[in-house]
């Protein structure tokens, strides 16, 4: 069934649910899903609302214009996002696969509902897992610190010619510059392990064995100009003792980057984040 959703968030006031659900019902809409959160310290609103769209009688212009001025009295900040319109997705990629790997086979198996047009890489190393899902490959290498803002362009310039909606940097290890980021906030998710900033380097779980850690994991978050700092998406961890050496700690760590990579993309397609400041809202 194809939706409409609403994400909505405003200072928390009477009567918020009430107007909002009724401006949908005077327009015929049945709610099939509706979700709120108060952040009671901050007395901020939040809401993910979604819509069965067969009931849309007029234009998505019409509608979106008439919920604008509904909207301004409220004072709401809000977003619109229809199912039927598939995410463009470009992944980014330096020499690790395994997260690679993990989203193609997710979206080969319908489980993330999305297009992706293109597969980008600083190195040629992962070109044939994009052969293999035949998915085109470009590899923009970067020849030294002097030469990445001529890269960077070459990547604007495919993802504008490709209409990309969303960038998911699969294990991409390289720094993306602070005009970028901006340029794309909220549409940048980046994966890492969760040791950092605390193990940081060529080999952090050999850091983290010789520290002996007792807890390993990975974090997903959306990529802003101070390095790893931005809103987290997504988190998970795992115990581990002494008996794993750090080999096996980097598999462990791989494994974990896979999930919680694969359920912040996920819910990005699904609309159910809401970035407040450099936090998220994350809806069920």
């Amino acid at each position: 069934m194809d939706s409409i959703i609403f994400l909505i968030q405003c200072p928390d006031q009477k009567g918020l649910v009430s107007n909002i659900s009724n401006f949908f019902y005077e327009r015929g809409f049945n709610v099939l899903d509706c979700q709120e959160h108060v952040d009671v310290l901050e007395n901020q609103y939040f809401m993910r609302i979604q819509l069965d769209m067969s009931d849309l009688s007029s234009s998505r212009k019409q509608l979106e214009d008439e919920f604008a001025d509904f909207g301004k009295r409220l004072n709401l900040q809000w977003s619109v996002y229809y199912s039927n319109r598939l995410t463009r997705i470009a992944l980014m990629v330096t020499k690790a696969p395994h997260c690679l790997y993990d989203i193609l086979v997710r979206h080969e198996q319908n489980e993330l509902k999305c297009e992706i047009p293109m597969i980008i890489s600083n190195h040629p190393t992962l070109e044939p897992i994009a052969d293999k899902f035949r998915i085109p490959f470009y590899c923009l290498p970067i020849k030294d610190k002097n030469d990445r803002e001529r890269q960077e362009k070459e990547i604007r310039n495919l993802l504008n010619k490709q209409h990309i909606d969303l960038i998911v940097l699969a294990r991409y290890m390289q720094i993306l510059s602070q005009s970028f980021t901006e340029d794309y906030f909220g549409r940048i998710i980046n994966i890492h392990h969760a040791f950092l900033p605390a193990f940081k380097g060529a080999n952090p779980y050999k850091n983290a064995y010789n520290r002996g850690v007792k807890m390993i994991g990975a974090t997903a978050h959306y990529a802003t100009a101070e390095l790893d700092a931005g809103p987290i998406i997504e988190q998970d961890v795992q115990r581990v003792t002494h008996k794993n050496t750090p080999e096996m700690l980097a598999q462990i760590g791989a494994d974990i980057e896979r999930i919680v990579l694969a359920r912040a993309v996920k819910a990005q397609l699904e609309r159910r984040i809401i970035v407040h400041g450099n936090k998220t809202i994350l809806f069920t």
